[in-house]
């Protein structure tokens, strides 16, 4: 469950004020000026999120600078601020701690107390801000589902919807072809990710 700071002050909070939380393994994050937390990760989350970035950073053989759970300013004022699960950018490590540059690609991978704000709270701060490409990862269901959703005039429309052992594939931010299955079953996995291979 996403919890709202109960008796917060009046004024907006800033990044500035997330240096005293806990560190106990929940995620921090601010959505215009209020203190949003998220529990931790399930292990079907971690292990989707472990495998995507393996699997990402071998592909772009270290031309973008790819990870797991970057914080990034959404507004000048610092008040915005979230953690993506995943994300790719096309720039330098920022000198502070926080990234200030939208990601060429965000990814949000879907925990039962999130589906809400990553379908529709998310969505729309990642696309005011900019961030050209950004997938939502659902593995809750029967079927992992992969939702590719791209930026159009300031809104995000839907490209490509893929699940389970269907083969995903895009060319943003790199071309990449995908089997959302193997994010999150037991198996060889490596060799199996990236989909069948072509005879």
């Amino acid at each position: 469950m996403t919890i709202r700071h109960p008796d917060g002050p009046e004024r907006r909070l800033t990044v500035d004020d997330l240096e005293n939380t806990p560190d106990d393994g929940r995620r921090y994050e601010l959505a215009d000026g209020r203190l949003d937390v998220s529990p931790d990760p399930t292990n079907k989350h971690f292990r989707a999120a472990s495998r995507l970035n393996t699997f990402l950073n071998t592909l772009c053989q270290g031309e973008l600078e790819i990870g797991e759970g970057p914080g990034v300013n959404l507004n000048s004022e610092r008040t915005s601020h979230r953690i993506p699960d995943l994300a790719v950018f096309d720039c330098d490590m920022p000198e502070g701690k926080y990234f200030d540059v939208p990601p060429l690609l965000a990814v949000e991978i879907v925990s039962p107390e999130s589906v809400f704000r990553d379908n529709h709270i998310k969505r729309q701060e990642y696309a005011a801000f900019g961030i050209p490409s950004y997938w939502i990862i659902n593995p809750l269901a029967d079927k992992i589902g992969l939702l590719e959703l791209r930026l159009f005039d300031g809104q995000y429309q839907v490209v490509t919807q893929v699940y389970g052992e269907e083969v995903f594939e895009t060319d943003l931010p790199f071309p990449v072809k995908l089997v959302p299955h193997w994010l999150v079953a037991s198996g060889p996995w490596f060799k199996n990710l990236g989909g069948p291979e072509a005879p």
